[in-house]
């Protein structure tokens, strides 16, 4: 199974990079050889399209290929193989390959299985203990080092929380609170072209209204400590 998928997409790339060629090749001709080719295949398009000649299915290639050179043309003017429906759809589908592909898992790998199974047999058997207490244990003991936070994250649910004296819940701090705070983010914000800008906002939580704002599609150092700095 593995081994056709790997198949298949190298024919996916094999052939779209054959279509790039041919893009290539056909922008050194001059404007009167394409306008000839394009009448001479619209000519016997029309034949298939009088006699209701069903197209075969397209595959990946030609997919991508459509949905790029759409972004060319007119292609609503032009479109006969598809409904316009089919090819947004599409065009949906590889916006959501691309955004897949962005927010693939990053940063630190998992925990082992086994040290997972210990943190939550510690906290069961140490009720009294904390995410603090359990890291500490397993770095003097055992030459582990997980900080609170991750030890936190694979406690069962039943397990005590944090040493210290209890707070309020966060969501009773924000509601007594939100005329008086705001809220700061960067994030991505992605075209249907696929390109990519990078967005720095601050809100007021109480009224949700957006207070600053910058965007930018290449962030720099001096970029984020202007947006963070704003007055």
């Amino acid at each position: 199974m593995v081994q056709s998928r790997s198949r298949a997409a190298l024919r996916t790339v094999l052939r779209v990079a054959c279509d790039l060629l041919r893009l290539a090749s056909a922008a050194g001709r001059s404007h009167a050889q394409l306008a000839a080719e394009n009448l001479f295949l619209k000519k016997q398009l029309a034949l298939y399209v009088e006699r209701q000649v069903k197209p075969g299915r397209a595959d990946d290639a030609t997919r991508i290929a459509l949905v790029a050179l759409s972004w060319l043309i007119d292609w609503r003017r032009i479109l006969t193989v598809v409904k316009p429906d089919t090819l947004i759809r599409w065009h949906r589908k590889g916006f959501q390959l691309f955004w897949r592909w962005k927010s693939r898992p990053r940063g630190r790998p998992r925990l082992p299985a086994d040290l997972q199974r210990l943190i939550n047999e510690m906290a069961m058997a140490n009720r009294s203990w904390g995410e603090e207490r359990i890291a500490s244990e397993l770095l003097l003991k055992l030459g582990i080092r997980v900080s609170p936070r991750t030890v936190r994250r694979y406690m069962a649910s039943g397990a005590p929380p944090r040493s210290g004296a209890r707070s309020q819940m966060w969501s009773t701090f924000v509601r007594n609170h939100a005329s008086a705070v705001l809220a700061c983010d960067f994030f991505l914000a992605i075209t249907a072209t696929f390109h990519v800008f990078y967005i720095f906002a601050v809100l007021v939580v109480g009224t949700r209204r957006i207070l600053h704002w910058n965007v930018t599609d290449h962030p720099t150092a001096d970029w984020a400590r202007s947006s963070s700095g704003w007055s």
